[in-house]
């Protein structure tokens, strides 16, 4: 972790005053680089070497702890620290998605894989209190398992399972049909304290309008998975000057979709993944760096040296791929292409992701959000090349 930034200077040099080249200036010199050295190793001060010594301050900026705010969205990623202590604890992107439970004056449909946090279940017992309609479809293994769950399922709250192999993947919620949460993140204390995530928060009706659609179909209809119908009312909308594009898993073909966006990419590609193994969309990767496409990308530890992962095969061709360096999970599904598109939400880059699935995902447009997830990028890649031991 990068220390914090000394707030005393070295003074200047009087005019007059002896030069550098000399001995006894020398001497001196050396003699307050040890002493600060020691101090600094004693916890009696806190130096910033890089600054000291002149050289630029090459550690990522840090997560932020505030959300990022557009014109019409709010933008969050998660802030794990290791060892995982209550102390050290960020919660901003909880607090987020309470705000945004706390605003419904109507309806909340929440389509959530895993759910254990107090108090997320908390403000949405507080909205139903009120009044509000809230209905929740989730994973049938996780309705049996997880606390909130299972607590709101005890409340009265309409909650339908997928009663099926293949899992309820998503984690969204449309607000009031106005505005949509969605991202990897998971309902869980895990997610939000010690794996690497991401949510955005997005008003716009249009846009709501798609995951209300999808939601009622799995909802009302117990479609999920591939028998879900292809009917999103705007696979494309504008919002203000941002194209968003729309996809659910499995019955929109995701990874076409992403295979089309990595193709379109002329300077970079970033991307972190929880789980990479679709041969299509690693082809697809390594057939735009070799076209010279600047490629880097980091992925989660757990599972990544398997014959199945991608990670092997993009190492094998000399490509800038590492594993995590969190002790405990990177959970990211993203893409950035070219520094202005993003590729975000619930879909790992595998084929049960893609065929099997619910899934969802945002391509974004935008290269303020893009300039974001590439601040987190540089984070997650710097932890990766320095994990801790």
């Amino acid at each position: 972790m990068a220390k914090k930034r000394g707030t005393s200077q070295t003074p200047r040099r009087k005019s007059g005053s002896v030069g550098i080249d000399s001995p006894r200036a020398l001497f001196l010199l050396l003699l307050l680089v040890a002493v600060l050295f020691i101090g600094d190793r004693l916890g009696l001060v806190d130096i910033n070497w890089e600054e000291f010594l002149g050289r630029p301050d090459t550690q990522p900026r840090p997560p932020a702890v505030e959300p990022v705010t557009g014109a019409w969205y709010q933008l969050y990623f998660s802030t794990p620290h290791y060892p995982d202590e209550r102390g050290s604890r960020v919660d901003t992107i909880q607090k987020g998605l309470i705000e945004a439970v706390n605003s419904a004056q109507k309806s909340l449909d929440i389509a959530i894989y895993e759910f254990d946090l107090k108090e997320s279940g908390d403000a949405i017992l507080a909205a139903h209190d009120r009044g509000v309609q809230v209905r929740i479809v989730t994973d049938s293994d996780t309705l049996e398992e997880d606390e909130s769950l299972i607590r709101l399922k005890k409340a009265g709250l309409p909650i339908v399972p997928d009663e099926r192999g293949a899992i309820m993947h998503d984690k969204f919620v449309v607000v009031d049909g106005q505005a949509v949460w969605t991202g990897s993140w998971n309902f869980t204390s895990n997610d939000t304290f010690r794996n690497n995530n991401n949510a955005i928060y997005i008003r716009s009706a249009q846009l709501a309008r798609n995951y209300s659609t999808e939601f009622l179909e799995m909802y009302a209809q117990h479609a999920f998975g591939p028998t879900s119908p292809a009917n999103t009312p705007s696979p494309q909308l504008q919002i203000g000057d941002t194209l968003v594009e729309t996809c659910f898993a499995a019955e929109d073909h995701c990874a076409a979709k992403l295979i089309r966006a990595i193709n379109q990419a002329q300077q970079s590609i970033r991307f972190m993944a929880f789980s990479f193994t679709h041969d299509g969309i690693g082809q697809a990767v390594v057939g735009r760096a070799r076209a010279g496409v600047d490629v880097k990308g980091v992925f989660e530890t757990r599972g990544s040296d398997t014959e199945a992962s991608q990670y092997g095969f993009l190492r094998a061709q000399n490509l800038d791929v590492w594993q995590d360096g969190n002790p405990y999970t990177l959970h990211h599904k993203v893409f950035v292409i070219d520094g202005k598109t993003v590729v975000m939400g619930s879909f790992n880059f595998s084929a049960n992701a893609d065929e099997s699935n619910d899934e969802n995902i945002l391509i974004l447009h935008n290269s303020d959000i893009a300039g974001q997830y590439l601040a987190e990028f540089e984070r997650v890649y710097a932890q990766a090349k320095n994990a801790p031991k």
